[in-house]
């Protein structure tokens, strides 16, 4: 209506809900957006923006060092320095800030500095001042999960490791997710003893289980010391660094402990319940197909209405949303054979069912599987095993699920997912010439289901 402020009012400025601002501004709205931090949300600040470049700095003595003298290559005493690469991250994010600041403006989004409460279904406070729209975009992701143990005070998560000021020399990883899992591979590449602890039979969940249990046997290899069926029972501050008491009777001495045992959606104190709005027992905002909630001028993208918490998929449904409101064009954010990528030690690439999925979901599946060498480390020492997996459902020879362990798994995995999202069956994977040499070329030269 046009007595009120906005068209749209957009909580969090990450990427979903700037995607759907911009757009929506575009397609001739009047947008307003507020953020209470920094622009750009976990991704850009506290994930995975900074997450992938650590992950480039832990490479380099594996390749530097362990597979550089098999290629004839002498490399010299070389040393690392944390607080350099951290401050040339920081100068990165606060580029992409900048970046996302200049977006906005330019699509003509209005920025609303500071933390915003919704005070009716069509009523927004930020910093003192009422803000009236037709609709409410709540956009504000989720917040790292910290159980309560004794000493937690002294541990981390995942929005404090960016920022230590020196690199621990050992340290406790807990939990079992893809956040634990790539810091116990930055860590170790960066030198640190990690020790890391999740109080299931096997980390990853939700994931593959024959890509789990590759995965754990390969950060095995690289003196990782994982701890399955284990917890931490209390933390306790000495003088020579951090000490912990795990479920198992053990106790480790460490530097730094640091939590990644999941995040929450963050709704706390945000007026939803105020004005109306479900949440579940998560405390995420329940949504229909089209993303709306209960209160029909309220909706909800990304992370806090946790569907499948991953930064494309928000700029997915952001994008949807935009399309439904102000483009004419009603768009349901589609959740199936999303791909995915974990910058693990080696990386994991991942896209459509798991075996087990499709094993409840068809009546009869074939399984294809492939373990080898890469051909990078045949002339090193380097013992690293590619593991590739096609799960085809018999009756259609549609390929349902792809599953990699290896080097360049998110590369590879992107473009075998276009081919799983047009339906590609395994015939037409066969009749595709691969390229030679790479591994990528596994995929269309299986032949023999397992």
């Amino acid at each position: 209506m046009a007595d009120r402020d906005w068209d749209l009012f957009v909580i969090g400025a990450g990427s979903g809900g700037v995607r759907c601002a911009r757009f929506s501004a575009q397609f001739g709205a009047r947008v307003a957006i507020a953020e209470e931090r920094d622009l750009g949300g976990t991704c850009v600040n506290v994930g995975c923006i900074p997450k992938k470049l650590l992950v480039y700095a832990s490479h380099f003595p594996e390749d530097a060092h362990d597979a550089a003298a098999g290629y004839g290559w002498t490399v010299g005493e070389s040393s690392f320095d944390w607080s350099t690469l951290i401050e040339n991250k920081n100068s990165e994010i606060s580029r992409l800030n900048g970046i996302y600041d200049g977006l906005l403006s330019a699509a003509g989004v209005t920025l609303v500095d500071g933390r915003a409460r919704i005070i009716d279904p069509h009523t927004v406070e930020v910093a003192g001042r009422r803000h009236t729209a037709d609709t409410i975009l709540v956009a504000t992701g989720s917040w790292p999960n910290v159980p309560d143990v004794p000493g937690v005070e002294h541990a981390i998560t995942s929005n404090e490791v960016f920022h230590l000021e020196q690199q621990p020399k050992r340290v406790l990883i807990v939990g079992g997710g893809y956040i634990a899992v790539e810091f116990a591979g930055i860590f170790h590449g960066l030198g640190t003893q990690v020790t890391q602890v999740y109080r299931g039979p096997l980390f990853l969940r939700g994931f593959d289980d024959d890509v789990r249990a590759h995965l754990a046997g390969e950060m095995r290899k690289k003196d990782i010391d994982l701890r399955f069926d284990t917890n931490v029972n209390s933390i306790e501050k000495t003088s020579s660094g951090l000490k912990v008491s795990l479920t198992d009777g053990s106790e480790v001495e460490v530097d730094q402990v640091l939590y990644a045992t999941g995040r929450n959606p963050l709704t706390k104190d945000l007026g939803l319940e105020d004005a109306g709005v479900e949440l579940n027992r998560k405390g995420a905002i329940e949504v229909d197909e089209y993303s709306r909630s209960n209160v029909p001028s309220i909706y909800a993208i990304g992370d806090v209405t946790d569907r499948i918490n991953l930064t494309p998929v928000a700029i997915h449904e952001g994008v949807c949303l935009s399309n439904t409101l102000y483009n004419e064009t009603p768009m349901k954010p589609v959740h199936r054979d999303v791909p995915a990528a974990v910058f693990s030690q080696p990386p994991i690439g991942t896209c459509g069912l798991t075996e087990q999925q499709a094993r409840e979901d068809y009546a009869e599946i074939d399984v294809y599987e492939s373990r080898f060498r890469a051909l990078k480390h045949t002339l090193t020492k380097g013992e690293e095993q590619t593991y590739m997996k096609l799960i085809v459902d018999r009756t259609s020879d549609r390929v349902v699920g792809l599953h990699l362990v290896g080097p360049e798994a998110g590369e590879i995995v992107q473009g075998f997912a276009v081919a799983i999202k047009c339906g590609a069956t395994k015939a037409q994977f066969d009749a595709t010439i691969g390229v030679h040499p790479t591994s990528a070329e596994e995929f269309v030269t299986m032949r023999t289901p397992r």
